[in-house]
């Protein structure tokens, strides 16, 4: 165990990048980097939760959403939330009390991250027992799978908050007929949800694969699946280490984690890009017909984090002495096709 006087943060060796380091200088202080974690959710929270409130300033019931430049207000919509039984909004309180919630929410993650920085210890091995169990090495599989267990527990949790709005508080808003509807029979049909991953349809192949799905059934029979994978991963990832096989294929090394991130966050990026065509999941009503403007965004923000994935896997296969010329020009070559690619009409 390391002493409390050789945990000061300093910067990094590599200076020539030291503008941009952010978090990399809590790398080894698992316990201040749990704090940055959770101010940075606490951050995310108070967007959410300003947003929608700066939205409602704005917001005139006469006038369609999309006609307003608004964001999360047509979001909340489409979970029927303020809407009658005939579709039409009624009331703009469930948006407010959300919009508190969520800053509420922030408080209370912002006072999590300064309680982890002042009070708890750098170092998350240094704490009670119960604490020292999620601290890691980044040259541990088993404390980063222990890690990651947890992450796709409450991912599932997530998934399933959706499930129990539409199925039974509620339910959600359904361009079909106009309004909001209890979700009675989500599909539960393996066959039927996983074959939208290589494109079949209950209506023959379709090259948007998942962002071809037409009824909310559907969405909410794959929300499920989704959220019993997810928990079910995550049981086994906090009882089981990474098997051999597995193991070989990662580098073990506090950048390459945060390059598999980057990888994750930008692949969703350009998979909700082709989303949001999908009339069913993105009303008309509710987000306009031009929807370009939207996947653009989607797009760029994908292409920015797979670009950072691509810079920080190659420094840590730098550091693991693992990159080589021919490594690097791939990559190089392969960023680049895909921003050609993205970039085309």
């Amino acid at each position: 165990m390391q002493s409390q006087s050789t945990l000061d943060i300093k910067p990094s060796s590599d200076q020539h990048y030291s503008w941009l380091q952010g978090n990399a200088r809590l790398t080894d202080l698992s316990g201040w980097l749990l704090g940055a974690h959770i101010a940075h959710a606490g951050l995310i929270m108070f967007w959410a939760g300003s947003f929608t409130l700066l939205e409602l300033t704005w917001f005139q019931p006469e006038v369609p959403f999309y006609e307003q430049g608004l964001i999360l207000l047509p979001r909340l919509a489409n979970l029927g939330w303020g809407l009658s039984a005939e579709g039409e909004l009624i009331s703009t309180a469930p948006y407010f009390n959300i919009a508190i919630l969520h800053l509420v929410a922030s408080a209370v993650l912002a006072a999590g991250g300064l309680f982890h920085i002042v009070h708890g210890p750098k170092v998350l091995n240094q704490g009670s027992r119960r604490t020292a169990r999620f601290h890691y090495h980044w040259q541990d599989p088993a404390s980063l799978g222990f890690i990651l267990g947890h992450h796709l527990i409450i991912l599932g949790l997530g998934a399933f908050l959706l499930v129990l709005k539409a199925c039974v508080f509620g339910g959600i808003y359904d361009t079909a007929i106009g309004a909001p509807r209890i979700i009675e029979a989500p599909t539960l049909s393996s066959f039927r949800i996983f074959g939208y991953l290589i494109g079949y349809t209950p209506h023959g192949w379709d090259p948007m694969g998942m962002a071809a799905v037409d009824n909310l059934e559907d969405i909410i029979g794959g929300h499920i699946w989704v959220g019993v994978l997810c928990i079910a991963g995550g049981i086994w990832h906090i009882l089981n280490p990474p098997a051999e096989w597995t193991q070989r294929q990662f580098i073990y090394e506090g950048e390459a984690i945060l390059s598999y991130s980057l990888a994750g966050v930008g692949l969703m990026a350009i998979i909700s890009a082709y989303f949001v065509f999908n009339t069913t999941v993105y009303p008309v009503e509710l987000f306009g017909a031009n929807r370009l403007p939207g996947a653009i965004a989607q797009c760029g923000l994908g292409i920015l984090f797979l670009g950072g994935h691509v810079w920080h896997n190659l420094r840590a296969q730098q550091k693991a002495g693992q990159l080589d010329q021919a490594a690097f020009f791939t990559s190089a070559i392969a960023g680049i096709a895909t921003i050609a690619i993205m970039a085309m009409p």
